[in-house]
């Protein structure tokens, strides 16, 4: 039996050994070690710590000035900057620009190909009110499932051409990842073809077209969370957004805050000045 005990013994100790200086290892890590910035695939996401003032992003403004990328604007200035998300014309996208129109508020529609080859006039419209026609790719596919740059930019000029062709201008050069699925490479890569990326810092899920959020659940999320500098995401496909628009931005004026246009965001990396 004593035998038996020194040779598990005799077993044991190595494994111990290489735990305890895994352990220690791990514990000599400074917290500033830790990756902000995934070199693979992620999703863009946002924690509210304290509701009112910025959120936290799982890449910071400084990650993300490196790549010309945003998730917040100004945030010395009670300064909103509305963004749409436009997949495709559900019948709402022109009550969202009317209320837009009444508030003198611009914005920025991120477009995919069906909403230009369906929807001409409406963009057209965007665009000769003041507003910015951004780039959310041709086919709204995975971009962090993309690896070279060939595909990538493929996607994003193939989108710019059909803008083109739809309304004569060039398409501006703010993208939008779908799903906010993005990687590292794909931040390069928009980079390197000129494009500034934009995220978001304040957003609800406002885009099941047939589980639509009442009014007061809208409110609910877009009024306790805004905040100084915030980039705001809303869908140009959903009825509660058509409904609450003229009103939220009411709100949000009767808070303090006006209105900016992406063109107004401040050098990237200095959001937090």
């Amino acid at each position: 039996m004593m035998q038996r005990l020194r040779t598990c013994l005799v077993l044991l100790l190595p494994c111990l050994f290489l735990v305890g200086m895994l352990w220690m290892q791990g514990r000599s890590l400074p917290v500033s070690s830790t990756i902000a910035l995934p070199a693979s695939a992620d999703n863009w996401g946002l924690s509210f710590p304290t509701e009112g003032q910025s959120p936290v992003g799982n890449a910071t403004v400084e990650d993300l000035a490196q790549y010309d990328a945003y998730f917040l604007g100004d945030t010395g200035k009670k300064v909103i900057y509305l963004t749409f998300d436009c997949g495709y014309e559900n019948g709402y996208t022109e009550t969202i620009l009317d209320a837009l129109k009444k508030h003198n508020a611009p914005a920025a529609f991120f477009v995919v190909g069906n909403m230009v080859e369906t929807a001409p006039e409406i963009v057209k419209r965007m665009a000769e009110e003041g507003h910015i026609v951004g780039n959310h790719t041709n086919h709204h596919p995975d971009m962090s499932a993309i690896s070279s740059q060939e595909a990538f930019q493929k996607e994003l000029d193939s989108l710019a051409a059909l803008y083109q062709e739809a309304t004569g201008q060039e398409l501006s050069h703010f993208y939008r990842p779908p799903q906010g699925k993005y990687s590292q490479e794909n931040l390069r890569q928009a980079q390197a073809l000129g494009y500034k990326t934009v995220f978001w810092s304040l957003a609800y899920v406002d885009w099941y077209v047939d589980n639509q959020p009442t009014a007061e659940q809208a409110y609910g999320k877009l009024l306790p969370r805004i905040h100084d500098g915030a980039i705001v995401l809303l869908h140009s496909t959903s009825r509660t957004n058509a409904e609450i628009l003229d009103e939220l931005l009411t709100k949000w004026e009767e808070m303090g805050y006006t209105f900016a246009s992406l063109d107004e965001l401040p050098k990237a990396g200095t959001a937090l000045s």
